[in-house]
């Protein structure tokens, strides 16, 4: 079983963090992070994190049911409720991006990207936004359906992440189909407070993004990984962990290829 070692500039200065996404997981994310802050000053890191909350949504109805906002804030951006919220709070300045990621926006001095969006399309511009030319250092997906999900750290291949052995494979290498908006279904929202508990259960993004945290948490105190991801199951109550592994990469390639022939997709290079 190989581990993963940090990338050593980030133990040395301030990490940049980028959420994409500010609803059920993005939240949960974005208020569990100023805990991984605290932490990392406590344990001699010299800068912690400064974090900007990206999201063009503005709060509905059905939003205050799942995620943490108020009916007196309907009609306000997420990013900016939050940020203002965390702000305050912690004491930190951090920052709020009221638009969406579009298809071909860049991402400029961000060390993480944290993508907690519910469609193929907005992985799609995440995943162009961190590899070719950008200097991402790390791209962490996180997903649901209504009782489960996954978390996956990769490392985007781009101008910081060379092609090695152990690079850590990103959502979008390992599940290709996740990343192609062509399967996208109507993206609508839920019209409904009854219809939106019913598509999940009411604590999978917290406990997704627990996990998620804990994950960034070990890397930036013991410098070392060695497991990247995990695949979390609210019926079993199991969280199975994608351990750094290329014959465990390569398995999962070759599996979502035998997927994409049974389905009639043309499978990903």
């Amino acid at each position: 079983m190989e581990t993963h070692t940090i990338h050593r500039e980030l133990l040395r200065r301030r990490v940049r963090v980028l959420v994409v996404g500010c609803g059920g997981t993005g939240s949960a994310i974005a208020t569990g992070l100023p805990y991984l802050h605290q932490a990392m000053i406590a344990s001699g890191h010299p800068g912690g994190l400064q974090v900007t909350l990206m999201d063009g949504d503005t709060i509905s109805p059905t939003n205050c049911v799942r995620q943490p906002f108020a009916r007196c804030e309907l009609g306000l951006h997420k990013a900016v409720v939050l940020v203002n919220r965390l702000n305050i709070f912690w004491g930190v300045s951090w920052e709020a991006v009221p638009t969406s990621l579009s298809e071909h926006q860049r991402i400029e001095e961000t060390d993480i990207v944290i993508g907690c969006v519910d469609t193929r399309a907005a992985r799609a511009a995440i995943q162009a936004a961190t590899t070719s030319d950008s200097q991402v250092d790390y791209a962490l997906d996180l997903g649901n359906t209504a009782d489960g999900g996954q978390f996956i750290l990769g490392e985007p291949l781009n101008e910081v992440n060379r092609r090695s052995r152990t690079r850590l494979r990103t959502v979008a290498e390992l599940y290709p189909a996740i990343v192609d908006p062509q399967l996208d279904d109507d993206g609508e929202p839920s019209c409904s407070a009854l219809d939106s508990l019913s598509k999940q259960e009411p604590f999978i993004n917290q406990t997704l993004a627990q996990h998620a945290l804990a994950l960034l948490a070990r890397l930036f105190r013991y410098g070392t990984i060695s497991y990247h991801g995990g695949f979390m199951s609210l019926v079993s109550g199991t969280c199975a962990p994608l351990r750094i592994e290329p014959k465990t990469w390569k398995r999962i390639r070759d599996r979502q290829k035998v997927e994409a022939a049974r389905r009639g997709i043309p499978a990903a290079s």
